[in-house]
């Protein structure tokens, strides 16, 4: 997975390493699961010796560990900028939500094996990294909740909102959404599916069901 971020000449070949192991682990554990990816496969695929995956990740856990946290770390990052151009260019705050939520299938569309394991991991309840995994969801969804409580407070919409609960009702939905597109409705294109769901938050949150007062 790509980084948001240029890589400098200074720290840029490590970087440019972990990124490497980074999609060859994320391939191969969506095609064959943790548990039966080995190291030495992560770093055939990733075309390094097996020692460059241990001299940047402790164990196989650590990569993964690290993995969903870069992940999410640029999901994050893409939800934020979207929400600051809305804001930049004069917009309401049902738009920095719909231009989220177009980010967000952006990401997805980009990165569909990346969310495959990141939703199914949200389930499992037995994996060391875990407690990373609630704190870096909890960075997503904070920046839909961050919008709505602006669009609270401004009179925008409405304060019966259940604020944690909508945001991350908003953040289930795209990442739902956008694996039955790929796995189902692949003909679809992300422009279509970006317009229903936006008609859906329009709905929901900007019409007369939990927007305005």
């Amino acid at each position: 997975m790509e980084s948001s971020r240029t890589v400098d000449s200074g720290g840029g070949r490590r970087q440019a390493t972990r990124q490497k192991l980074y999609e060859a682990a994320v391939t191969l554990i969506a095609e064959q699961g943790f548990s039966a990816t080995t190291v030495d496969e992560i770093a055939e695929r990733a075309g390094v010796a097996k020692g460059t995956v241990y001299y940047n990740f402790a164990s196989k856990s650590v990569l993964f560990e690290e993995l969903l946290r870069h992940g999410v770390g640029l999901l994050t990052a893409s939800l934020r900028e979207a929400a600051e151009g809305t804001a930049r260019d004069g917009g309401s705050k049902v738009d920095a939500l719909d231009a989220m939520i177009r980010a967000g299938l952006v990401f997805i569309d980009r990165y569909p094996a990346f969310t495959q394991l990141y939703v199914a991991e949200l389930w499992r309840t037995n994996r060391a990294w875990q407690s990373t995994l609630m704190v870096v969801r909890q960075e997503a969804v904070a920046v839909v909740e961050n919008v709505l409580r602006d669009g609270i407070a401004n009179g925008e919409l409405s304060d019966e909102i259940d604020t944690p609960l909508t945001a991350s009702a908003l953040v289930g939905m795209v990442l739902v959404a956008a694996l039955d597109w790929q796995a189902f409705q692949p003909e679809r294109s992300l422009d279509d599916v970006h317009s229903a769901l936006s008609r859906l938050l329009q709905g929901r949150v900007g019409g007369d069901g939990l927007g305005h007062k």
